[in-house]
């Protein structure tokens, strides 16, 4: 991922930015960052770029002309995201960190003094974003902090990506306290259920302790949380056909754009998809017109709203899929004990059997580890994956090796995965697709008696 920094402190840029974790991504080449001095785009022989504001009062006015030229000059024809980073913006958030994230290029445009000349903001500004109410003397630190913030979600940047899954504001909840040596210190002894090794009852005591900070310091959030616990518990009472929402708004991922009884509109913002589900036509219509602009798929189980999306949208019928999930206690037995998660050394493999042409997809599956590869003799065998909606799949078996309980090993230790991390395994499995269908009933998932459809652009 590419950012432009539009600065006059370009120095001041680079130097925040070039340590830590953030220094490292740009060492591994995962991000890159681009400070452009704007003094350089200037027409004025003397360097300025700022003059007396129409109409009098206090201070200077940064010139339309060299910001313009500097933008240009990143820009060109291309259409990239501008961010003007401003205290008249929407509030910076940690949804609006994974909606920017699946940029491959941001510019941030840095103002100074009193501003920035409005006719160049309403040229180039894409969004207007503000890190807090208050006022700084410029841009650049409210930049850095989303540049960072985003750069926590781009594969491979952080060394566990599963931290990005379990920190502040996931879910609605602030992180739950951690320890670390010495068992005690100051008189104080870690919680005797994190030396367990019981990683069930380590899930339970950091949820209980991540809701009861949230509901003591931000009740506001406390209040979104219990509003996504209230929906999922009206969701479980056909949790087979909607399990797919009910992870979704479980993992922390799904936002609630819409739900009033059996009229639910919930949308992913990090894979950009909508999950629908409409008690009538007439309501299924208001729903329509909620689904946000950005919606590249959506799932619906209901027949009138494919019809709707595909005619109101222009979306459409990928697939039809019946939805299977794993909700027994115990985890699964694992046969084939050689199965590692796949690096960038895997990706052609990976690409040539799964027999897509979404490269990006795969690239980032594997650089945000979530594909995991089964090995004989430490040849590369086969693989199974998590998709970016948290549902499984991507599972594929060399036909040679078929037969031998490798296709069952690997969805079984995604399985266990899963479960460790609290999560309820689920799947989608394409209607008329027996051979999965019976590898599901193996492993003991139940398997939902509608289908959904996968519908999209």
């Amino acid at each position: 991922m590419k950012f432009h920094v539009l600065t006059l402190f370009p120095e001041m840029v680079m130097q925040g930015l070039n340590t830590s974790i953030i220094g490292r991504a740009l060492e591994n080449k995962l991000i890159d960052i681009n400070a452009v001095n704007i003094r350089d785009y200037t027409q004025d022989k003397h360097g300025k770029v700022d003059d007396y504001t129409y109409g009098g009062g206090a201070g200077m006015l940064m010139q339309a002309q060299p910001v313009f030229d500097a933008w240009q000059a990143v820009c060109g024809e291309k259409k990239v995201r501008t961010i003007y980073v401003t205290p008249q913006g929407k509030p910076f958030s940690q949804a609006e960190a994974l909606d920017l994230a699946k940029e491959k290029e941001l510019v941030f445009l840095c103002g100074h003094y009193e501003g920035i000349d409005e006719r160049v903001l309403e040229e180039v500004v894409t969004d207007y974003i503000s890190i807090g109410d208050y006022v700084l003397t410029g841009g650049e630190l409210p930049a850095m902090v989303m540049i960072d913030a985003i750069s926590r979600l781009v594969p491979g940047v952080l060394n566990n990506d599963a931290s990005a899954h379990t920190e502040s504001f996931h879910n609605d909840l602030l992180e739950y306290p951690q320890y670390s040596r010495p068992e005690e210190w100051h008189g104080k002894r870690v919680p005797q259920v994190l030396l367990s090794g019981n990683h069930t009852k380590i899930n339970e005591w950091r949820l209980e302790h991540s809701k009861e900070r949230t509901k003591r310091v931000r009740p506001d959030l406390y209040e979104k949380y219990l509003q996504k616990e209230s929906l999922i518990k009206s969701l479980a009472k056909n949790k087979r056909s909607n399990i797919h929402m009910m992870e979704s708004l479980s993992r922390g991922r799904a936002e609630i754009i819409y739900a009033k009884g059996k009229d639910i509109l919930l949308y992913d913002r990090a894979c950009q998809v909508c999950m629908l589900s409409a008690e009538s036509p007439e309501s299924g219509e208001v729903l329509i017109q909620k689904v946000p602009s950005g919606t590249s798929l959506a799932v619906t189980s209901q027949e009138f709203l494919n019809e709707m999306l595909v005619e109101c949208l222009g979306f459409q019928i990928y697939h039809e899929c019946y939805q299977a999930c794993y909700t027994k206690r115990e985890p699964l037995p694992v046969k084939n004990k050689d199965i590692r998660v796949l690096t960038m050394d895997s990706y052609e493999y990976v690409l040539q059997n799964y027999h897509t042409e979404a490269t990006d997809y795969i690239r980032e599956r594997i650089q945000s580890k979530y594909l995991y590869g089964a090995y004989r003799d430490e040849q590369l065998v086969g693989f199974v994956g998590e998709h970016d909606d948290g549902s499984m799949g991507m599972l594929f078996v060399e036909e040679a090796y078929r037969g031998q309980g490798i296709g069952t090993s690997l969805e079984a230790y995604l399985i266990n995965r899963q479960r460790e991390a609290g999560y309820i395994p689920y799947a989608h499995i394409i209607k008329g697709n027996a051979s999965s269908m019976r590898l599901q009933e193996r492993l003991g998932l139940y398997m939902s008696k509608d289908t959904v459809w996968w519908v999209g652009k």
